[in-house]
């Protein structure tokens, strides 16, 4: 294997190969109009609406998070790092005729102009980062005096009651418990996991802290998510709506000074 081949190319390489079944998991694409008032309720209430301000959606994927901006009224760009993701991102930006603009890049080094955006968005992109605490000095950069950043994410790696109880009953019956990824890509899902900075658990104020100490201000957890994760549990198997439940989930709204 080429020496240089690192944790990075690792997880472009597996995001890459999920591209094109991204869009079929509950929790990726939306699949209900409950569900979708939910995320702009909860964009609109950090953010305000977008009244044609500019917003960087960092590991947009297939544009998910970017057409909810692009909704609530912003002028967004999607960045993403696999080109897989892209063509499935720009092909349903033209499906569904919009004008986001799609570029290839690295959410922890962004290349991006500084103070550039009033907005920076991200899902379930923090825990992958593999030095968090420069990629939020990298985010402070492109924002605009003013700008803020909405995180969303969660502490996937702390034990649930319900993870307790899915692994007894795979004890029990020899049937892992339901999953979108295959055996195979689970074990490579935590073959990453196991190497980027928030290897095990990962609590919004260990976050916190690294915004804080990038510069951000007014920083504030939000937790009270129970309509998105209601949508999403009631399209699931039981036991994985179940644990999408009492997962501990979050969002994050910080704002740099000016």
């Amino acid at each position: 294997m080429n020496t240089n081949y690192s944790i990075r190319d690792e997880i472009r390489e597996f995001w890459s190969e999920r591209a094109a079944t991204f869009d079929q998991s509950v929790g990726h694409e939306i699949f209900s109009e409950g569900e979708r008032k939910g995320w702009l309720r909860l964009i609109r209430k950090h953010l305000g609406e977008g009244q044609g301000r500019a917003a960087l959606d960092l590991a947009c994927g297939t544009a998910v998070i970017s057409h909810l901006m692009n909704d609530a009224g912003f002028k967004v760009t999607g960045l993403d790092w696999s080109d897989a993701m892209l063509a499935q991102a720009r092909a349903k930006a033209k499906k569904r005729g919009t004008d986001i603009r799609f570029v290839s890049g690295d959410a922890e080094n962004t290349m991006e102009p500084k103070d550039s955006y009033d907005a920076i968005t991200n899902r379930h992109l923090v825990w992958t980062l593999v030095d968090p605490a420069s990629a939020f000095k990298e985010w402070f950069s492109v924002l605009r005096p003013g700008g803020k950043v909405l995180i969303v994410d969660g502490n996937m790696g702390r034990e649930t009651w319900v993870k307790s109880l899915q692994k007894f009953w795979t004890k029990v019956t020899g049937k892992p418990a339901a999953s979108h990824m295959s055996p195979e890509m689970m074990a490579r899902h935590q073959n990453i996991r196991s190497r980027v900075h928030f290897s095990r658990e990962m609590p919004a104020e260990a976050i916190v802290e690294l915004l804080c100490k990038a510069g951000f201000v007014d920083i504030v957890v939000d937790r009270k998510l129970r309509d998105i994760h209601w949508a999403q549990a009631r399209k699931m198997p039981f036991l994985r709506g179940l644990e999408r439940m009492v997962q501990e989930r979050f969002a994050i709204c910080a704002r740099k000074p000016g």
